[in-house]
């Protein structure tokens, strides 16, 4: 199901990217100052990380989930908000959602994005990123950073993050890709499922088809 067939092939080449933010010119910083950083010198100074960890580890160009799983949980996870994401793409019937199901809807879902995308962060290798004039209608704790995800062969492909401003720094909350905001292609999805089976159904569904991707792995 989500994404629809042709978006999904694109945004998980794009998501490619996007987890990796490979660029070759930002030198590498320490995790407290990416939390302290600017939002686009941040976006900079995790890629080059990333990408150096995605080249020098075997087990991941193999396609080894737990690996990156453990580089997504080490490297990425505490620079994007999973909880804001999810909130958004749920829509209203977050407000009527008991605690446990937020955090169930949080955890599949974010789990969902990995097991999707991680296959193809193993063919990540030269990617290169580069920010793009910014939009003008940033706020003090709300901005949009613009890039272009430059690879050696092709065309480059425009790809902008929404972060916030939080008592921990800078956290992404959102990825525009092809012109599409990820949310907000996921919360007609969710929404449709919603009222149909409610929360409790999109839940299920989530957590069907992490199962099924995960059975699949193993299979392969």
């Amino acid at each position: 199901m989500w994404p629809r067939a042709g978006r999904g092939r694109a945004i998980a080449a794009i998501l490619t990217a996007a987890l990796a933010w490979g660029t070759a010119s930002a030198a590498v910083a320490a995790p407290e100052a990416a939390t302290n950083a600017a939002p686009d010198t941040m976006i900079l100074n995790v890629s080059t990380e990333v990408l150096e960890a995605l080249r020098s580890d075997k087990a991941i160009q193999a396609g080894d989930f737990d690996r990156v799983q453990k580089l997504v949980n080490e490297r990425i996870l505490p620079h994007v908000d999973f909880d804001k994401m999810t909130r958004l793409a749920v829509g209203r019937a977050w407000r009527g959602a008991t605690t446990e199901q937020r955090r169930t809807l949080t955890e599949q879902f974010r789990m969902l994005l990995m097991r999707t995308y991680s296959g193809a962060l193993s063919k990540v290798t030269d990617h290169k990123v580069r920010l793009r004039p910014s939009p003008g209608q940033d706020s003090a704790d709300d901005v949009v950073v613009r890039t272009q995800i430059v690879p050696s062969q092709g065309d480059p492909i425009g790809l902008d993050y929404r972060l916030e401003k939080t008592a921990d720094g800078w956290k992404i909350y959102d990825l525009n890709i092809l012109g599409v905001w990820l949310v907000q292609n996921y919360k007609s999805e969710f929404g449709e499922t919603i009222s149909q089976s409610g929360v409790d159904g999109l839940i299920k569904v989530l957590t069907d088809k992490n199962q099924k991707l995960a059975s699949s792995a193993k299979s392969s």
